[in-house]
């Protein structure tokens, strides 16, 4: 049974950060394109970054580009987000997903979603 669960959401202060963390299980994890998605009330989920299989490649939306970080773990099956210079319009709840092709995870169709951790930026 494949299960991802993320968790390190809360509520932070605009400017603020905040680290997130993906563990994956029932999965090669190291074979596996991991990425991130958003998703704000009343709007559609939204691609935040994604990274290959082995790391070296990282992909991020613009609207994050510069202060997001993603990076994975394969010892440990746990990709993270870090989330710096936080902005009220990051709040959301934010999904991690796996798939074996990166595109599948890029354009937000890959197989595998977790639950979802709560964002919230205040001002």
């Amino acid at each position: 049974q494949v299960q991802l669960v993320e968790s390190g959401g809360g509520l932070v202060q605009a400017g603020g950060s905040l680290r997130l963390s993906c563990a994956a299980s029932g999965i090669a994890f190291s074979s596996y394109a991991m990425g991130w998605f958003r998703q704000a009330p009343g709007k559609e989920r939204e691609y935040v970054t994604a990274i290959s299989w082995t790391g070296g490649r990282t992909y991020y939306a613009d609207s994050v580009k510069g202060r997001f970080t993603i990076s994975r773990d394969n010892a440990k099956n746990t990709v993270y987000l870090q989330m710096n210079s936080l902005k009220l319009e990051d709040t959301a709840v934010y999904y991690c997903a796996a798939d074996l092709n990166q595109n599948s995870v890029r354009s937000g169709s890959a197989d595998y979603w977790g639950q979802g951790t709560q964002v919230t930026v205040s001002s």
